[in-house]
């Protein structure tokens, strides 16, 4: 549990002093600040959406989705013992809390929040790759390491899940 929390944590923390720094910092209608010969632009933008602004129109059912996440991964945390999901989950719940935090208390108010999305790919404007912050971030790598996991057959607990044995399964002829 100190891992899954320590993960969670450290990605909160990361994602909301970054949107401090970016809201600080940068204005929405200021120039994007071009980084590593245009491969990566910081500017600040606001998404009432979900991941590539999908479900603009949503934000309060995604507000709630998001807190019914984050009761899913805190109960399922419970059962950890394996220290890769507890990064894993962990992550996934720091994502999922920074942008949540976003919604309860940014513009336009309670539960319609905007999220503060700053890390541009490729283009100014987000045409390449959309615009994201670290708690998207954290998302994507815990997701992608639940998917490796999953893949691995390591279940919850660090143990490898049995694969099923080809000679258990009925012929088709019966």
């Amino acid at each position: 549990m100190r891992v899954f929390f320590a993960a969670a944590v450290l990605a909160l923390a990361a994602d909301l002093a970054t949107k401090l720094l970016v809201v600080a910092q940068i204005r929405p209608d200021d120039p994007p600040i071009r980084l590593v010969g245009g491969a990566l632009y910081l500017v600040q933008a606001r998404n009432s959406g979900a991941a590539f602004s999908i479900g603009t129109g949503a934000t309060a059912a995604l507000t709630v989705i998001s807190l019914l996440v984050a009761v899913v991964i805190v109960r399922a945390a419970r059962r950890l013992s394996s220290t890769a999901w507890a990064i894993s989950l962990g992550l996934v719940l720091g994502g999922a809390l920074g942008n949540l935090l976003d919604r309860i208390f940014r513009a336009p108010g309670f539960g319609k929040g905007h999220v503060v999305d700053w890390i541009s790919l490729f283009a100014r404007d987000g045409h390449v790759w959309p615009i994201f912050n670290l708690a998207d971030s954290s998302i994507v790598v815990g997701g992608a390491i639940a998917v490796v996991l999953s893949i691995r057959g390591i279940d919850f607990n660090g143990s490898r899940s049995p694969l099923e044995d080809d000679d258990d399964r009925p012929d088709a002829d019966g």
